[in-house]
């Protein structure tokens, strides 16, 4: 795995990232009094707060992913210390387990 090619890929996911959540946090949906409008509110409201929670679930995973370049330790998995398949960094250059130990963690999430 190319270091400097995966750092590089992961600011830029990190300025998106950012970039994304700044523009989430200024949509304000305008508020109606009306009680026929209250449910189109509360729809785009929860549609914004789970972008916003999901956006900021990837951009922990971006942090993470390069203090792990910083510390020395990208590529190899968090859990279990094998690496991680170049060709999973490929499509995820966050990914920090490898495929068997991010089942088991996605199991344990559930």
């Amino acid at each position: 795995m190319d270091i400097a090619a995966a750092r590089a890929r992961l600011q830029k996911a990190l300025a998106d990232a950012d970039r994304s959540i700044a523009i989430l946090k200024g949509e304000h949906p305008e508020r109606e009094n009306s009680a026929s409008d209250a449910g189109a509110i509360l729809t785009d409201s929860d549609r914004v707060e789970a972008a916003l929670e999901s956006l900021g679930r990837h951009r922990a995973a971006v942090v993470q992913a390069l203090e792990r370049i910083a510390a020395g330790t990208y590529g190899r998995c968090v859990d279990c210390g094998e690496p991680v398949p170049e060709g999973r960094l490929e499509v995820r250059p966050e990914a920090a387990r490898c495929l068997t130990c991010q089942a088991r963690h996605d199991r344990v999430m559930r």
